[in-house]
């Protein structure tokens, strides 16, 4: 059997090319079969957690201000459930694309 790789860590500072280095561990952890790979620190989740999940917590996307002319009725309706509407109708087009990308 081969090496097993644990604790390896490889830094890398956002905006900044990999290192020939970085490339070499990276190339080599690539090739490992995953049985290879020690992952005792970071077991798997149950399948029931999968269900609490929380999607994109921790991405944030760049934010683009736009000017759109909208019908009256429909701003109302995003505005209807209080503050947030304009992040309301940000997640109900990003779905939208989501899906219409997954049919592509």
């Amino acid at each position: 059997m081969g090496r097993v790789i644990k604790n390896r860590r490889i830094r890398r500072v956002s905006g900044q090319a990999l290192t020939p280095r970085q490339k070499k561990e990276l190339a080599a952890l690539a090739a490992l079969p995953d049985q290879q790979i020690d992952t005792s620190d970071i077991p798997e989740l149950p399948p029931g957690e999968w269900k609490i999940a929380v999607r994109g917590r921790f991405y944030r996307p760049l934010k683009q201000a736009v000017s759109m002319r909208l019908d009256a009725d429909v701003v109302a309706w995003l505005k209807q459930r209080g503050k947030g509407y304009q992040t309301r109708a940000n997640s109900i087009l990003r779905e939208r694309m989501l899906a219409e990308t997954k049919r592509a």
